[in-house]
């Protein structure tokens, strides 16, 4: 499968004009839109909710972006547990990365670029992840 996967925190640079990196997200995703199907998964989907009142703006609103909803496959549900649980054993602190695994491994099994500013996780945990970062 040829395209990009896009993070939350891309799309909500430009979905809510975030002053740092609204241009910079804009930017990339307009560049990847000529080459690129550009898709979001379920989690991306609701962490992205938060900027919207009502589901019918958002759902515009991924629309005129361009941006298509993947199932996250079952592969890439069992690869993020293994991810996780690898990450437990190294002592991780975070309360809830659970979200970045399954968008991780979704790119990883589905060989997709990975339109994030979020680099470190990805790195360490799915190292045949292409990212597109700053």
């Amino acid at each position: 499968m040829k395209g990009v996967l896009v993070d939350s925190n891309v799309i909500l640079d430009v979905f809510l004009d975030d002053l740092n990196w609204a241009d910079w997200s804009e930017s990339k995703l307009e560049e990847y839109s000529y080459s690129s199907s550009l898709y979001i998964n379920s989690i991306i989907y609701c962490e992205i909710s938060i900027g919207f009142k009502l589901i019918e703006e958002l759902e515009n609103a991924v629309s005129k972006a361009g941006l298509q909803l993947l199932e996250i496959p079952k592969e890439a549900l069992f690869l993020a547990g293994k991810a996780f649980l690898k990450y437990k054993s190294r002592k991780g602190m975070k309360k809830t990365p659970l979200p970045d695994f399954l968008i991780g491994a979704q790119a990883a099994v589905l060989h997709l670029d990975l339109l994030t500013r979020d680099v470190s996780r990805y790195q360490s945990y799915f190292p045949t992840v292409k990212l597109i970062a700053p």
